[in-house]
């Protein structure tokens, strides 16, 4: 794509080798989703946000799938200590319903004049009702605290299971990927069989976003089918 440069996902080295004068803005995603379920590490989050201030370049941060307390805070990029200057949300700000929105800081905000940025999805009275709801509810530091708890004891159950398929449980919260040495699709297919949902995150990637309010018992239950399938694909 003419203009646009690429930096290699948590390294700090290929970051600073693309950023001068020229650079515009840096988009980026805190937890890759359809990357594979990668969380960028603290020390690249805390070099991108010092690198954009250096070049006077924006930060965007896409948080459409790790944002709205899928990773145990309402925002991913909490979890860095940085501000973004933009910031992109959509799909869970309305618990599915169409939405979109972006948040920007005062300093884009006095640039921006009527006409300049529209969207199909933002502003609807029903839709952006249903968010105050969901905003509130999510934000509840309770709520939250489950998001943590739950993910972490998902994470430890993924780690347990039994398999020479299994090579890494990676994520934050309730956003987990297990990277497999075989290829997923097969699994999501028995996973029909054996009555549970998966994604995948790329060809090797199982991915794992259940609700929010999942408990640990279904935790334990999806684990054990999860177990059943890759006993079979040996």
């Amino acid at each position: 794509m003419p203009g646009v440069r690429f930096a290699e996902f948590n390294n700090i080295d290929s970051l600073a080798e693309q950023m001068d004068e020229h650079v515009c803005a840096v988009i980026v995603e805190p937890v890759q989703g359809e990357g594979g379920i990668h969380p960028a590490s603290n020390e690249f989050m805390v070099a991108l946000r010092e690198l954009s201030q250096k070049h006077n370049a924006l930060l965007i941060l896409d948080e459409v799938q790790c944002g709205v307390g899928r990773t145990g805070t309402f925002w991913a990029h909490e979890q860095y200590g940085i501000l973004p200057d933009i910031l992109c949300a959509a799909k869970p700000l309305a618990n599915g319903l169409p939405i979109g929105a972006v948040l920007v800081t005062e300093r884009v905000a006095e640039v921006i004049q009527p006409g300049d940025h529209g969207t199909t999805f933002a502003g609807g009275p029903f839709v952006t009702a249903v968010a105050n709801v969901v905003v509130r509810r999510i934000s509840d530091p309770d709520f939250l605290a489950h998001v943590r708890e739950t993910g972490a004891y998902f994470k430890e159950r993924l780690e347990e299971i039994n398999s020479p398929h299994i090579q890494e449980v990676r994520g934050r919260g309730l956003m987990l990927g297990v990277q497999l040495d075989i290829e997923a699709l097969p699994i999501i297919r028995k996973g029909y069989e054996h009555g549970i949902l998966l994604l995948n995150a790329g060809p090797n990637v199982l991915r794992l976003i259940p609700p929010l309010i999942i408990s640990r018992a279904e935790v334990d239950l999806a684990v054990e089918r999860i177990a059943a399938i890759l006993s079979e694909m040996d």
